[in-house]
């Protein structure tokens, strides 16, 4: 009977402790987005597009990929406007999500409003690294 209530009390407490651990892998819908350039970059395909408007609104452009004959997104491209600093703590004018599904690929930052693709040269390109998951 002890033998019983102890191992009962021991698989309680693993079920509280392994549900404290996985809850901290991930990004919380109240964590923060880093507005900073490079921490911005390394941060933002932890969070999905419901994180990123709770946190910054809605984007000020946004286009849509569609599959052809449906409604399915399937990319998209999202601008903002002053929401990110440079390393020097200078705003950008323009920041570029690019999304593929629900998760950032790639971030563009800009010292225009983006209303020219050409203006991509005179900002900033990151590829987005891949989100690290557990094997």
């Amino acid at each position: 009977m002890l033998k019983t209530l102890v191992l009962s009390s021991v698989i309680f407490l693993q079920c509280f402790t392994l549900n404290t651990v996985f809850a901290e892998e991930s990004p919380t819908k109240s964590a923060n987005i880093p507005i900073v350039e490079k921490a911005f970059v390394d941060a933002i395909n932890g969070f999905d597009k419901a994180q990123i408007i709770a946190q910054f609104g809605e984007p000020a452009k946004a286009d849509d990929v569609k599959v052809k004959g449906t409604n399915k997104i399937v990319a998209s491209i999202w601008q903002y406007h002053n929401i990110n600093k440079s390393e020097e703590g200078v705003f950008f004018e323009t920041t570029e999500l690019d999304f593929i599904d629900d998760k950032v690929v790639q971030v563009v930052f800009l010292n225009n409003n983006g209303d020219d693709i050409a203006a991509a040269e005179e900002g900033r390109k990151y590829d987005v690294p891949a989100e690290i998951t557990a094997p």
